[in-house]
This record gives C-alpha cells, sequence and structure tokens, in this order.
C-alpha cells in the first residue's frame, strides 16, 4: 500500500513528524528516562506499559504488543486507512499530499470523487429543481430552516431513475465508479438505477467532513423503506459510522459531552435548537466501534432513546455494547424520553432549556443497569436476589480492571444482600514473551540489526563493499546489508521512515520486533560500535568459512554459533581472533 506514495515523501514527512506530539495530543504522555509512557490506549491497564521513543520514533506496548510508527498510531488509534493516516500526517506537516495513480485499483479516490460530485448534485436540487418545493416544505413542516440545512448540506434526490448517474456520468464519472460508490445499481436489464429517488438527503461525512455515504429519508411515509442508507463501500462502514459527528467536533468551544440519538432528523431539529452535540446511529444498534470512537471525542455519554419498547431495547444493547470500554473517567447516562415523543418532537415543544434540564437527570449507567436487571429478578426474596447476582456478574465481569468495577462489585453486593462477590480476573494480556532483550538477541544478525535501528550511524562501519556478503541461504544478511545501504545512502534517514520502506512485508515485522530492543543501561556506557564491528568481523569469518574446507571450521561453527561475540569467554574470543588472522579473513 505504501508503494503508492514515493518513498522520497514518506522519509520527508516521517522527517518533519514528531512521534511524541503526535501521541500526545490524543494520549496523555509522561516523560521516564529517554522515553515517553502512558496508559496503553489500546488495551486497558492501571500501570504504563505503553512507551513512546522519541529517537526512534517508534511507540510500543509491553502490555499487547501494540507497536509501530506515527502512521501505524493513527491508522490503529483513529481508525483510519493507510493513505488517509499519512494525508493527516502532511497536512500537519505542511506538506502537499502527492497525487496517486488513478489507475491503481485499490485507490479510493474516484470514490470519493464520485461521492463529492454527488454530494453537490443532491444539494443543488434542493435550491433549483423544478420540484424543490415538496422538498423544501417537507423540511419546513419538520420546522428546519434554511439555514440548518446549509450547516448540514441536506439536498434532494428528484424523482426519476437516472438524474444522478446522467449528471455525473456527464462530468466524467465512471459507471462502475459510481456503483463502487453505491449511489446506483443496474436493474434487471442492466439498466443504471439510482439508489436515492424523491427523498431527502442526508450526507454522511467523515471526520475531515467529506460525503462517504448519504441517507435518503422518503418525502412520504407511505414509502417504504422510509429510511435508505448507502450499502457498505470501502469507504463506508455502517457498523462504525455516525452521523453528526464532524458538525459536531468543528463546534466552537469545548465539546462535554455528547448526545447519542437515533435518527438524522434528531440530530439536525436538536443542532437548530442549541443542542449541538448530538450524532445518531445509522440505522443500526450501537456498536462497540461505535462507543470507542465516541469516547475518543468526549469521556461522557448520554444515550437517548424513545420510551417504547424498541427503544428501552436499543439502550440495553447500547449498554452491553458499552460496558467493555468503560475505563476509569468515563461516564455514561441514559435518557428514556415520554413514550411517543422523540427528540425532534421533544426539543421543539419544549425548546432547549427544557430539554437540557432533563439531560441532567439521566440515569447513571450503574443504576440503569441494576433497575433493568430488578425487572428480571424480584430482590425482596431469597430466590430473587440469586438470580440478580446470576444475571449481573457476567455483565460486570465485561468491565475493565479499575475503581469502577470494584465499585460495581459493591453495588452488587448491596443490590442482592451478598456478603461477598467475587468477580473473575480478566485474563493477562501478554502479547510477547516477558523477556524482550532475550527474545531479540538469539543471533548475531537479529542482534547486528538491532543495533543499527538504535544507532543508524553505526552503517558507516558496512562501508567497505565485502563487508557484508549477501548469501541467498540466509535473508538475515541479505537485509542487513540493503539496510547498511539505505542509511549510508541516506544519512538522515530516521528509524520510522526506514521501517515504513519494510510496512506490510515479512521482513517489516522483523524490524517492528528488533526496534523494541533496548541496550542495558545508558547509551554512553554501552560499547555500540565495538559490538556492531565484532559482528561485523565475525559474520565475515563464519561466511569465508563456508567458502572453504578448513581443519579448524567445526572450532570455528562452534564459537560463531553463540549468540554474539560478547557472549564468548575471553578466551575463545582471542581464539576466534587468531583463527581468523591465520585464515586472513
Amino acid at each position: 500500500m505504501a508503494g503508492r506514495i514515493p518513498q522520497e515523501f514518506l522519509d520527508q514527512l516521517l522527517a518533519r513528524t514528531d512521534l511524541v506530539e503526535v501521541i500526545n495530543i490524543r494520549v496523555p504522555l509522561r516523560r521516564a528516562g529517554r522515553d515517553f509512557i502512558a496508559c496503553c490506549p489500546f488495551h486497558t491497564e492501571k500501570t504504563p506499559s505503553f512507551s513512546v521513543s522519541p529517537q526512534k520514533q517508534f511507540y510500543y506496548c509491553f502490555g499487547c504488543g501494540a507497536h509501530g510508527t506515527a502512521i501505524s498510531f493513527l491508522m490503529s488509534y483513529e481508525r483510519l486507512e493507510f493513505l488517509d493516516a499519512v494525508e493527516d500526517l502532511a497536512r500537519l506537516a505542511g506538506l502537499e499530499l502527492p497525487k496517486t495513480s488513478g489507475q491503481n485499483p485499490l485507490s479510493t479516490q474516484p470514490l470519493r470523487d464520485s461521492l463529492t460530485q454527488a454530494d453537490r448534485f443532491f444539494r443543488q436540487q434542493l435550491r433549483e429543481h423544478p420540484d424543490r418545493q415538496r422538498a423544501v416544505d417537507y423540511l419546513r413542516r419538520r420546522g428546519l430552516t434554511g439555514q440548518i440545512a446549509a450547516t448540514f448540506g441536506i439536498g434532494y434526490a428528484p424523482s426519476g431513475w437516472d438524474n444522478l448517474s446522467r449528471a455525473l456520468r456527464g462530468v466524467g464519472i465512471e459507471a462502475q465508479h459510481l456503483m463502487d460508490a453505491g449511489l446506483v445499481h443496474r436493474d434487471e436489464q442492466g439498466r443504471l438505477r439510482d439508489r436515492f429517488r424523491d427523498r431527502i438527503i442526508f450526507p454522511i461525512r467523515d471526520r475531515r467532513g467529506r460525503a462517504i455515504a448519504f441517507g435518503g429519508r422518503a418525502l412520504s411515509d407511505e414509502v417504504t423503506p422510509k429510511y435508505l442508507n448507502s450499502p457498505e463501500t470501502p469507504l463506508f462502514h455502517k457498523g462504525s459510522e455516525l452521523y453528526g459527528l464532524y458538525e459536531a467536533r468543528i463546534r466552537p468551544g469545548v465539546l462535554p459531552q455528547l448526545l447519542v440519538v437515533e435518527g438524522y432528523l434528531d440530530v439536525v431539529a436538536l443542532a437548530q435548537h442549541g443542542i449541538t452535540y448530538a450524532v445518531a446511529t445509522l440505522g443500526t444498534a450501537t456498536t462497540a466501534e461505535h462507543v470507542e470512537r465516541l469516547f475518543r471525542t468526549v469521556n461522557t455519554l448520554i444515550f437517548c432513546f424513545d420510551g417504547d419498547r424498541a427503544g428501552r431495547a436499543a439502550a440495553w444493547r447500547a449498554l452491553l455494547a458499552t460496558l467493555p470500554l468503560l475505563r476509569d473517567g468515563r461516564q455514561v447516562g441514559f435518557l428514556h424520553l415520554p413514550e411517543g415523543d422523540d427528540p425532534d418532537t421533544l426539543i421543539r415543544r419544549e425548546g432547549q432549556a427544557a430539554f437540557e434540564q432533563r439531560l441532567t437527570q439521566a440515569m447513571p449507567l450503574a443504576d440503569y443497569l441494576f433497575a433493568e436487571l430488578r425487572l428480571q429478578a424480584n430482590p425482596d426474596t431469597l430466590t430473587g436476589r440469586a438470580q440478580l447476582a446470576d444475571l449481573a456478574a457476567p455483565l460486570l465481569e465485561k468491565l475493565p480492571e479499575g475503581h469502577l468495577r470494584d465499585l460495581m462489585a459493591e453495588r452488587l453486593r448491596q443490590e442482592a444482600q451478598l456478603i461477598n462477590t467475587r468477580l473473575r480476573p480478566h485474563p493477562v494480556r501478554t502479547a510477547q514473551p516477558v523477556d524482550h532483550h532475550l527474545r531479540l538477541t538469539r543471533t548475531p544478525l537479529r542482534k547486528a540489526i538491532a543495533l543499527l535501528l538504535h544507532r543508524p550511524d553505526l552503517a558507516r562501519l558496512a562501508l567497505a563493499d565485502d563487508a557484508i556478503r549477501i548469501d541467498d541461504a540466509e535473508p538475515g544478511l541479505k537485509l542487513l546489508a540493503e539496510l547498511t545501504r539505505a542509511l549510508n545512502a541516506n544519512p538522515g534517514l530516521s528509524i520510522a521512515a526506514l521501517l515504513e520502506r519494510y510496512r506490510s512485508t515479512r521482513e517489516g515485522s522483523i524490524l517492528e520486533q528488533l526496534a523494541q530492543w533496548r541496550p542495558e543501561g545508558p547509551d554512553e556506557d554501552y560499547q555500540f560500535e565495538a559490538e556492531f564491528a565484532d559482528i561485523l568481523s565475525y559474520l565475515r569469518r563464519r561466511d569465508n568459512l563456508r567458502r572453504r574446507d578448513d581443519p579448524d571450521k567445526r572450532l570455528l561453527e562452534t564459537l560463531l554459533r553463540r549468540s554474539t561475540p560478547r557472549t564468548l569467554s575471553a578466551e575463545e574470543r582471542e581464539t576466534l581472533r587468531n583463527l581468523g588472522k591465520s585464515k586472513k579473513v
């Protein structure tokens, strides 16, 4: 994937990027010696095991094994594609992203172009189409103004089978790209048919405000389905996107909380009346991806659903999705509206002040959970209390380790009148062996590469043409040779840029593991040059030995099989030097 962007651009981008700065604005870091540490953003923990090296521009978690460069961090933390992460960093660095080939089948740019053109088309139709008044009248009946419609980019898809497809193909958009973007499909006769017809159109935007999909509301309640969304595409995944999140994030001032509602019009109506922090799931149940994305924006969520049976079911599904993500400091409330009301009707009837007063009365997650469980088990009886404990325990075990989990266990003891409540501990999450140094120093080649990643200037010791001979039978030698040549040709190349050259390759996986190596003790006390030179020396001796029959071959092989020269005794090191000299290596 990285191949679509010139390597020189990636090198320049990562040279201008400070990984500490990129991470710190999302996960507060504190200095610990040469590095920075924090609690890992990719798994729950009480003691910080997430380490960021400003020297290597590389992060690593000793708990879950997450690791990588600034590009990798944005891809994982913000859930971005590679190109989107590069574009984010380029904007921060003041660099213009080079154009990628539109012929690349993996490129999403043709889809973005199609969606951008469709967004313009829909908004233009709301302003200019002969039938626009039907759409305008509908929006007015819903109490919406032209200003709020413009803020959310609301448009209109006129009736007719192929208005959009004809307009976009007229400006050079290919039919296949329209289909890939979910805007059209082919009927049984192979004709292009617009997906959205005679509907109010709500653009679904990504974090930069670009349209990635659309939702369409029928102008008549008799038309089914009433709401229609774009299908899944390479740019749009319904289970992780939220309508209105972009608009909420760009509002002036601090965003204290987010209100999660069910419909497009709920979000727009609330915003018009001053509640500018509402978002909606896209006709689907709240997912863990939704919740995690919201928690990356704020620490307080309020789920607001209708008071009917469907609304209560939606609220319970939201609770289940939220439990595993409730780290300490995060808060969740639940607000059930009067039956027959939704946020749209209620805000128009009561106004902003009364509605926000309702929000202050939202039921905290703990209260809501136990209130729902009490409907299933009667805590006034012995059997009911046992049933309550049986129902609650597996739910509380979903909570991450922390103070909230402990307090919820105490709450269960009170609710069920238990003497003690034991929750099963979370399994220890260790994706890597505890002794990382031993794992990375098993072979001389691995140690040489690890040294090089820690001190790129060591590459100058391998300047001679015969310093490292490439042996096809040993890929590690080829990798070491490639690294030394790259670093000597580009003295300012950062380790992060070097790692990006091997993204999504087997060699890249090896390098990412070796980049985690740290010397024992301060850098100034570690003999990097001597260690690296010794390894190069015995690599040359071993290579020479393999090419001839030698009476001392067995002894040399025995010595060279050791992890590094520094694991040999003084006598063995002297023998190794003498054997090398005797063979004029």
